[in-house]
This record gives structure tokens, sequence and C-alpha cells, in this order.
């Protein structure tokens, strides 16, 4: 058993208590935390698989001491989305709590394969998930989960069931294909061996080519199952007339099956079987393994897709209901456990609670909720029970569009990478050129071998290397940066960041935090200043507009007809008078002063003074983008005093106040024209210009709408440290790719000398151009690394 567990309970390793449960397991006496630890020990014990004590290498998980009701997943309501209906059966996949390691995929797999009526068990510790076929006439799922709850195991379905069954379907099909390959290039070698060895031409031609056609057979299936994808891409690509790295791969396996073939039938003097079958088992690896890291760097869109969960206890005159997610609608109310996933995003009813949105933002430290704050689906309620009412459902839901925002964020093809597939296609039209080329002259020099330099000219130079080198790097790049809570919304926006060198950064919800106090409130007629006070409110109500928290609009009827004059105010009507909130000029015909104002346009009512806190990380981050050779500049729209006030505390030297929207699309086109490289991070519907208009933008996460879809990122989380986080990776991302396409270019121009030479076999050509390809791959994985975080 691991001696680092020793010291905790026996089966879980947590905190024993002052008097710790004891149970006697082959006649040794244990300590261990609670009766549920007793419970699950006792039953591993007995049902001979004490091993997993001995195998596992982290602590296992504690088994709750209240057995949990399942009852609910025997609904056929809830397993038509989830479970798949076979001849023999059906089949779900479960997310599972505590899953750590491959003793605990190992307990899970034993333990459930012995409830009578389960047919299949597959647990993966890696990725939490295991898939459970069962016989529904002979035992209840609830039964079978109920005994991995004991275990301490506790299982949630999982979503996005039918994505994770068409990977898992991709993944088998390869692996199957690299088996294939796998067994068919061990075998077509040892028969190339014996033919190889034959260098005094002692062999027989009878045996010679009884080795031969045996090599043709083995090698079949390799070349037409296992290269399938290949060839079945060259044909795409010869169909578009886009020769690419499939055609140069589909034509060079089946120039050596062929020819080997003919050189079989007429008693040639040499085959290369063993090049085809070699060439297509060490793409085949490459490929793998490529797709693994592009799973790896998608684990955001996986976490994503299985963070919602499938069931929720829907609120009536009854009493409670347990319901799936999807029966949920508008006005419903939720009851959400302590320690249960948010069902949908909506309205919290009753007591403050904390809610963990680390899933959504990338912030781990819990947010309190106050009643009325917004909850959103995904997120995870701690401490204490919530009420929810349900505003919004299904693809609706925040989850949702954050998951739909990572995938075509992945999914974009940057101006590099379309440069890198340019070269490419290039490339291969030359390199058939180049091969005929080399054939020709070793058909004069040499004509046995002027096939076998050809072909390895072909394989050498294969540019696998050089279109992964982008790809690679820039999915990793992006699953760090989603997993930070940094969305990358343009194709082009990586690229484009690490260059910036000038930072224009508005004042209020980005510097700030967006939650201004009302410090002072004045009436000019001399009199109470509470009734324009709630005029203020009523023209903030639904404005969506960054004062509104300082009026507390809250019981207050909004106006009408309110409309939002970006860079002055907001202007509506109340009991059929027209008001203006916001600077002097614009609602009280008077000069700045830097103070909010409330008048008809013409006359003055009431003035407002307001404060807004300053970010607690936005000093350190100004510092850092320094450091970093950027120059910070403040863009806004509030007064001079306060904007220079918060330059002054965080060391800005340009800072510019009462910034039309013109004004700062004309600040943006001023720097660019003085050849800077301009980043803009705003938040605010006056942003969107400066946000459009710069050359990279970032967006806050509680920013306008308009301004989020004007931005090439935008931070899910509420701090900026991910900013400089977000430069410093796309700074890293260029060296790397940079890495990659030197590395793919290098190789290729040096191979291909030496295999036209006829230094180099087909063979060691197609383990030459697989270890490049691998080279970029793990190269462009060091991205997922996580980045220095700025508080």
């Amino acid at each position: 058993m691991n001696r680092a567990l020793d010291t905790g309970c026996f089966h879980c390793g947590e905190a024993l208590p002052t008097a710790p449960v004891r149970v006697t397991l082959d006649g040794a006496v244990q300590s261990v935390c609670c009766e549920g630890c007793a419970a699950a020990a006792a039953w591993i014990r007995d049902a001979g698989l004490g091993d997993y004590y001995r195998l596992r290498q982290t602590q296992g998980p504690r088994v709750a001491a209240d057995a949990v009701d399942f009852a609910a997943w025997d609904r056929e309501d809830v397993l038509a989305g989830h479970a798949v209906t076979l001849p023999e059966g059906r089949e779900i996949t479960v997310v599972v709590e505590g899953l750590r390691c491959a003793a605990c995929a190992w307990l899970v797999d034993r333990a459930l394969s012995r409830e009578p009526g389960v047919r299949s068990v597959v647990a993966n510790a890696v990725t939490g998930r295991v898939r459970i076929g069962w016989d529904p006439t002979r035992t209840l799922l609830s039964t079978v989960l109920s005994r991995l709850s004991a275990l301490g195991y506790r299982p949630h379905l999982a979503r996005g069931d039918a994505a994770e069954r068409e990977r898992r379907r991709e993944r088998n099909r390869l692996i199957a294909r690299l088996g294939v390959a796998a067994l068919g290039a061990t075998q077509a070698m040892m028969f190339a061996e014996a033919l190889y060895l034959d260098t005094a031409g002692e062999m027989s031609l009878a045996t010679r080519d009884f080795f031969r056609w045996i090599t043709f057979l083995v090698a079949t299936p390799v070349v037409f199952y296992s290269g399938w994808p290949f060839l079945a891409g060259m044909w795409v690509e010869l169909k578009h007339r886009r020769p690419g790295m499939d055609t140069l791969v589909g034509s060079s396996v089946l120039l050596a099956y062929v020819a080997s073939l003919v050189e079989t039938l007429r008693g040639g003097a040499q085959v290369w079987f063993d090049a085809a079958v070699m060439f297509v088992l060490f793409l085949l690896a490459a490929r793998f393994l490529e797709l693994m890291a592009r799973r790896q760097a998608s684990a955001r869109l996986d976490t994503l897709a299985r963070a919602q969960p499938a069931l929720a206890w829907r609120l009536t005159a009854a009493g409670r209901e347990q319901v799936p997610v999807t029966a949920l609608m508008p006005g419903d109310r939720v009851h959400i456990s302590a320690g249960d996933v948010v069902p949908a995003d909506g309205e919290l009813l009753d007591a403050p609670t904390q809610v963990d949105e680390s899933l959504l933002t990338g912030e781990s430290v819990p947010v309190p909720k106050a009643p009325g704050d917004a909850l959103y689906a995904g997120s995870l309620c701690r401490e204490c029970p919530a009420t929810l009412r349900v505003q919004h459902t299904g693809s609706r839901t925040r989850l949702s569009q954050l998951a739909r925002t990572v995938e075509r964020a992945q999914a974009q093809r940057p101006r590099v990478a379309r440069l890198a597939d340019a070269v490419a296609t290039r490339f291969v039209s030359a390199l058939f050129v180049v091969a005929v080329g080399v054939f020709a002259y070793w058909y004069g020099a040499a004509p046995e071998r002027a096939f076998e330099i050809a072909l390895a000219v072909l394989i050498v130079s294969c540019p696998c290397a050089l279109a992964l080198a982008v790809p690679a790097a820039l999915a990793s790049a992006h699953g760090a940066l989603s997993r930070r809570g940094v969305l990358v919304l343009g194709a082009d926006a990586l690229d484009s960041l690490a260059d910036v060198d000038t930072a224009l950064l508005d004042k209020t919800g980005t510097l700030s935090l967006g939650q201004p106090r009302l410090l002072a409130a004045t009436a000019l007629d001399g009199g109470d200043a509470e009734p324009w006070r709630r005029i203020a409110a009523a023209l903030e109500h639904g404005a969506r507009h960054p004062f509104a928290a300082a009026f507390d609009v809250a019981g207050v009827a909004p106006a009408e007809g309110v409309r939002t004059v970006p860079g002055q105010g907001i202007e509506g009507q109340i009991d059929g008078t027209t008001w203006r909130l916001g600077q002097a000029g614009f609602a009280a015909g008077r000069d700045d002063d830097g103070a909010l104002w409330l008048g008809d346009g013409q006359r003055a009512a009431a003035r407002f003074v307001l404060a807004d806190p300053l970010r607690p990380e936005a000093v350190a981050v100004i510092a850092t983008l320094k450091s970093l050779g950027i120059t910070p500049r403040i863009v806004s729209g509030d007064g001079a005093a306060a904007v220079a006030d918060i330059a002054a505390a965080l060391g800005v030297d340009d800072a510019r106040a009462r910034q039309s929207p013109e004004d700062k699309l004309a600040a943006v086109r001023a720097l660019q024209a003085a050849g800077h490289r301009v980043l803009a991070v705003g938040d605010g519907i006056n942003d969107g210009p400066l946000l459009a208009g710069a050359d990279v933008s970032v967006a806050m996460a509680a920013g306008a709408p308009l301004a989020q879809r004007a931005a090439d990122l935008v931070l899910t989380g509420a701090s900026l440290g991910r900013i400089p986080e977000a430069i410093v990776l796309a700074r890293r991302t260029r060296t790397i790719i940079r890495q990659n396409l030197g590395w793919a270019l290098a190789y290729n121009l040096l191979a291909l000398p030496f295999a036209a030479m006829g230094g180099v076999t087909p063979g060691l050509a197609a383990l030459g151009m697989a270890a490049s390809s691998l080279g970029v791959t793990a190269n462009a994985l060091r991205l997922g690394r996580e980045p220095k975080t700025v508080e």
C-alpha cells in the first residue's frame, strides 16, 4: 500500500477524527474516517479486490455516509437523451467524481462488472468518464450507480454524449487502423529482412518469390485499410485540384505498393512493400498523437460540454420534483443543494450564498451572491442551498454560448496558418517535379536504383511537419488561454497581440470596478435631492449603464423612450417630461466640471458626484505592461479630475478625459499612423469604435454585448491580469510557431539532398518524416503550461 496514505483514513486518506471508526480487514484493524469508508473498504475486501489499496498512487474519494437515490436515472425521459439502445441492452456514459488514477479505474471496472446484468464497463481515469453497458431486463441502472456511489465515485450524467461518442468512434477507428498497420509492418519487415540479408544472391527464386508474395499479402490490408484516410484525402485534394500532403502520402504509398507488385509479377530485382507499410505506420502514429494533442488542447470544450447537470429539482405547488434540465422553462423555480451545479441561467431568490464560477471565468475565488444576483449554468453552489428562478436554458445559457465561442475560435484559420498551407501545397507540387527529375537522373546513372531513390525523395520530404507547425501551436495556445478565462475570437488575434507596443485603456469598468458609488447629490433649487435621485434612477433603470448601480434602481419604475447618447449620457421621458442625465453640457447646457448632471438639456435640476474604486490588480497590470515594453494610455469619457486621479494612482503619463467614441477612434488612428501597434481594452457601448479600430482588442467580461462583438478577445473573468498573461502567451506562441516552421523547413531542405543522392532508403525516410512531425507537435504542447498569474 502507498505509505503516503497511512497517516489518514485507510480508504480515502483524509484526516481521521478524534474517535475514528475501526474496521477489521484480513485480520488487521484499520482506522477509517466514517462509516461510509468503512463499508466501502469492507466490500472491496469481501469482493477480493484488495489489490486496489496496493496499486493506487493517490488518495481515494471519501464515501458519503448518506446513500444517494438514483431512482430518477431509471426514467425513460432521462435515459432517452443519454443512453444508447443496443441489440444486447443499453449503454450510457457517466462523468464520475474521484476517478483519479489507474487504480481507481481498475476498481470501478471490476466492481461494476460483478453486478448482475452489467455487460461491460470501461473506466477512463484521464477523462473521468465511465461507459456502462447493462441489460435493463436484469438490473436497473440505479442499482449499478448505487454501487459506484457506495465506493465513493459519485456519477453524473454526461452532456455532449453524441459528440463524445463520435470522438470515441474516431479514436477507435484510428487505433484499429494503427493496430493493423503495426502488425502488418512488423510482419512485412520480417520477410523483407530475409530478402535484404541475401546479399550473396544465394536464395532460390522460388523462395524469394514466396517471401515477396507473403509480404504482398500482409501489406495489402495496411495500404488499403490502415492507409485509407490518406487515399481518401488524396482523392478529395485531386478532385479540387489542390494537391496537398494526402496527395503526396497516398501517391507515395501507391507507387511503392504497385511498383512492388509489378516487380513481383515480373521477377524484378527489388520490391518496396516494407517502405509502403512503414510509411503508413509512422504517419498513422503521428496522426494519433496529433489527435491526442488536439483533444488535450480542446479539454476546455469537453469540460464545458459536461458541466451542466442533466437533472434538476423543480419546485411546484405540490413540492419538489426531479426533472431533466431540458424540461425546465423560463420562470420555473429550481432548488439547488449545496455542492450541486447550477442547471440553468437565472436569478437567485433566497439567502446569500457563494458560487464557484471558475469553469466560466477562470477565477478560482468563490463569488458571493445576494438575492437578485444572476447565477449561471455550470457554476457550483457552495456552502448553502439556493433557489433559482430560471431565465435561460439550453443553448441560450452563458455556458452554451461560451462553449460555442471556444469552438468557433479553435476552428478559425489565421493568416499565418493559411500561409503555411499555401507553402505546403506549392512545396508538394514542386516535390513531384523534383522527384521526376531525380528519377530521370538516376535512371541514366543506375537504373536499378532510380525508383527507390525517387520514392525516398517523395517520402522524406513530405511536409507534414510544415502543415502541423501552426495549427498545433494555435490549438495549444487557445486551450491554455480558455482555461485562464480568455476567449480568442479573432482569427489573427494572437498574432496581432504579439506585436502590440501601445495599450489604450478605458477607465470605468476596465481600470475601475464599474461599481460607482454616489458620494454627493445636490439639488440646484436648494431643496431635497431625493426626488431628483429617483428621476436619475428611473433613467438609469434598464439602460445597462455603469452608473446604474450608484442610484439604486430597485423599486423605481423605468423611464420611457430611454436612449443612450454615447460619450454624453442618457435621455428619457418621465410623466411626459424629457430628462437628460450625463455631462454638464449635454444635460444642463453648462461647462463640464467632471460631475454627473440631471436636467432637460438647457436647465440643471441636480448635480451628482460619483466615485468608482480602482481594480485591486490594476497597478500590477500597468507595471507588467510597461515591463513588456507596452506603453499604457487612458482614454475615458469621464471627467478630467477623475481620470487624472486614476492616472496618477496607476503611473500612467498619457490620460485623456471626456473622450467621445469618435475621439477614441481618432486616438487609435493617430497612433497607428505614427507606426504603433495598438491594443484597446474596454467594456462599454461607447468603446465599440475603439475596439473595432485597434490592431487587436479586449472586451471585459461584464461589458456591453456590442463591445464584446467588436473585440478580438473577451475576458470571461473580472481580472485584468489575464491581459498581460495573454500577451506573454501570444509572444511565446509566435516563438513556437517560428521554431516549428524553421525546424520543418530546415528538415525538408536538409533531407531532400541526402535522399536525392541515394543516401536514404524509403524506410529510413519514413522514420525521419514521422520524427519531424512528432517533434513539431511536442514543441507546440509546451504552450499548454499555465502562464504566470497577475492578480
